[in-house]
């Protein structure tokens, strides 16, 4: 049985304990080389360029929800159930994500890197304390992407890796803009992942993937 067979079948508790130890992993061993990359990795005017603005989308919320719409008005024609069912999936997992998000930011509070010149700084919970401003951890393009992304590579698998593979873009531009720090974005993206991912095991079932069209 392979660990992601094992991971859906297994109990809440099990799968909580194993997902935070992964999670924790994607945060605090990228987080070694933080200050070198921040050093080492930097592309001045970057959202300049046509390419990465496209990335940058990946991780704005309403990207999805229109692709969300379409992929609904395209498909309930065959099943009007099935297509809603899909489409709801879609739209909630990046917005899942994006409101997860928000929320660890507040808790962890971690500055941007760039006005501190890639140094660590956290904001003191008296200091703004709803805001999340500023705040750098996880990266919530990353996330929302991240979010999208494996939805999609549930619904439409044969194209996972062009799903993946815009996600992965829109967070090194985060990390080339210095907008975030390394561990910023691999954070995000396993959050937004297990987000997704635990909206398929719960609900992705009941709408499964489209019939191969006869030849």
């Amino acid at each position: 049985m392979s660990v992601w067979k094992w991971y859906a079948k297994a109990p809440l508790a099990a799968r909580a304990a194993f997902a935070f130890v992964i999670t924790a992993s994607f945060l605090a061993v990228p987080a070694l080389f933080d200050t070198a990359v921040y050093h080492a990795v930097y592309h001045k005017d970057i959202y300049a360029l046509d390419w990465a603005r496209l990335l940058r989308v990946q991780g704005f919320l309403p990207t999805w929800w229109i692709v969300a719409l379409a992929m609904w008005l395209v498909e309930r024609e065959q099943d009007a159930a099935r297509a809603a069912r899909r489409a709801w999936l879609l739209a909630a997992s990046p917005a899942l994500a994006g409101l997860l998000c928000e929320v660890l930011k507040l808790v962890i509070r971690r500055e941007r890197p760039a006005p501190f010149d890639g140094e660590w700084i956290f904001r003191p919970f008296s200091e703004h304390p709803w805001s999340t401003g500023g705040l750098a951890t996880p990266s919530s393009h990353t996330m929302v992407a991240f979010g999208a992304a494996t939805m999609l590579a549930r619904l439409f698998p044969r194209a996972r890796w062009v799903f993946y593979g815009l996600a992965w873009g829109c967070g090194a531009t985060r990390v080339l803009d210095r907008a975030h720090f390394f561990s910023d974005v691999t954070f995000g993206a396993i959050l937004g992942w297990a987000v997704a991912w635990g909206l398929w095991i719960e609900w992705g079932h009941r709408a499964p993937s489209p019939a191969p069209v006869a030849a």
